[in-house]
């Protein structure tokens, strides 16, 4: 059984670390971004690793819970307690150092509370781009990053959060700390602990810094956005656009009538491209070499796909500020999204060849569950869609609080039976551990239910989150 902070357990902390550590007001770190979780606990906010090693030893000794938190951006609860002892809330906010940055190896050292942009503005200071980009990255957290695995929208390109990272330094759930912040692309020593920490999300080790992958800065960027028919359509688009432009392609979003029309809705205001937008379109993305024209690329990818029949409206822009006037759609929708407010929301991935049987089965899964509006878009060059259903105009979320888990299980049940994930990006976090035990492969539980005893015996790193605390 887990121990609640008392002042009895602080008084040695408060004796031995420095003021800065403990704040009178944990307020704001006690609410998430969907507002579905409150949370309790004591906030501490080391400025070093041996500070957290320090926090931790003395946890686990009183056998007090500890819930990493980094910028609390995350969308499953994974930085809430909500339930049981109140733990420690071990906020790694003011670990924010640039330890190291080497331009000809392509690695920076970041330390885990460095917020995502600054990570990006370090490594473009050097010529270099740091790839992961996500709508939070004004307050996203290394260490929280990697703890998730967060995706974003150049996994296509660039890969997950896992595959930006080369070595971590963690402290263990015992206080100790594994220096495995290596700069090496091979290194075959034993098991990959690095993989097996980033995506643990703080339930085996919490990252204190990490060692990070960075990449040439493309020499030009070429943005357009193409109306298609359907997903299929979609489908077939990449598959020319990849035909044609290889590697150069970093993203290719679906995007659904429905964004625009919340757009319209309720803002933000953005100002749109086409005169009525199409039931679907994709955004494409690309980083160039130097001599390649983005703008005659992307012409001649839209000949093509007009000649076979995939499209047949886009737009291609002319400039930076027209670019990000693209972008400024696809980002804007989960703004929009969040003042509609959504009955449920979905971060599930399915192969590529089923997205187009996925939306349609899912459409008329939902239709029979009530009248529901459903706002489909995401990342479709990696399989992953946020699938999010809402009320009607007239209507809010609250009027359908009755039948939430059931248009959750309808839309988790259909990507199951799909081969699908119900996580692709956002991590399982305490709103989805239900969803491990009814769609988890029984063999793989019980591995990381014997990895979870074995790293952290006493239960107290994160507890409740992706498994149920025994």
């Amino acid at each position: 059984m887990l121990s609640p902070v008392t002042p009895e357990f602080l008084a040695p902390l408060q004796a031995s670390l420095p003021e800065a550590v403990f704040r009178a007001e944990p307020t704001g770190y006690l609410t998430e971004p969907r507002g579905r979780y409150q949370g309790q606990g004591t906030v501490l906010t080391p400025g070093s690793t041996d500070e957290v090693a320090q926090i931790v030893r003395a946890c686990a000794q009183a056998r007090v819970g500890i819930v990493p938190y980094g910028g609390g951006t995350g969308l499953v609860g994974g930085q809430i307690m909500a339930d049981g002892p109140a733990p420690i809330i071990l906020s790694l906010e003011r670990m924010r150092a640039i330890r190291a940055v080497y331009p000809s190896e392509n690695v920076l050292v970041a330390e885990a509370g460095v917020i995502l942009a600054d990570v990006q503005a370090a490594a473009e200071a050097e010529g270099r781009l740091f790839p992961l980009s996500l709508a939070s990255e004004g307050s996203a957290r290394i260490g929280g990053l990697l703890a998730t695995n967060a995706g974003g929208v150049n996994v296509l390109r660039y890969g997950n959060a896992r595959a930006q990272c080369l070595g971590l330094e963690v402290v263990t759930a015992e206080g100790a700390v594994w220096h495995g912040l290596n700069r090496l692309r091979k290194d075959n020593t034993g098991y990959d602990l690095r993989d097996l920490m980033i995506g643990s999300e703080g339930t085996l080790g919490i990252i204190t810094a990490a060692s990070l992958r960075l990449m040439p800065q493309p020499a030009q960027h070429g943005t357009a956005m193409f109306s298609v028919a359907s997903p299929v359509a979609a489908l077939e688009l990449l598959a020319l656009t990849q035909a044609q432009l290889g590697e150069a392609v970093s993203a290719f979003e679906l995007i659904h009538r429905q964004g625009f029309d919340f757009l319209a809705e309720v803002g933000p205001e953005i100002t749109p491209p086409f005169a009525t937008p199409p039931e679907w379109t994709v955004l494409i993305d690309l980083g160039l070499s130097q001599g390649v024209d983005p703008v005659e690329a992307l012409s001649t990818l839209f000949e093509a796909a007009m000649e076979a029949e995939l499209t047949d409206d886009g737009v291609i822009a002319q400039s930076s500020a027209q670019r990000t006037a693209l972008w400024a759609i696809r980002e804007n929708i989960p703004e929009a999204n969040r003042r509609i407010g959504s009955v449920s929301s979905h971060d599930i991935s399915v192969p590529l060849s089923e997205i187009p049987a996925f939306i349609e089965q899912g459409a008329k899964a939902i239709a029979a569950l009530g009248e529901l509006r459903i706002n489909c878009f995401g990342h479709l060059g990696d399989g992953n869609l946020h699938y999010n259903v809402f009320p009607v105009q007239g209507k809010s979320r609250a009027d359908h609080e009755d039948i939430r888990g059931k248009v959750k299980e309808t839309v988790h049940d259909l990507v199951h039976s799909f081969g699908g994930s119900v996580s692709a990006e956002h991590g399982i976090g305490r709103l989805k551990v239900n969803d491990m035990t009814r769609y988890g492969d029984p063999t793989k539980l019980v591995m990381m239910r014997a990895i979870k005893t074995a790293l952290d015996p006493l239960g107290i790193l994160n507890p409740g989150a992706i498994l149920d605390p025994l």
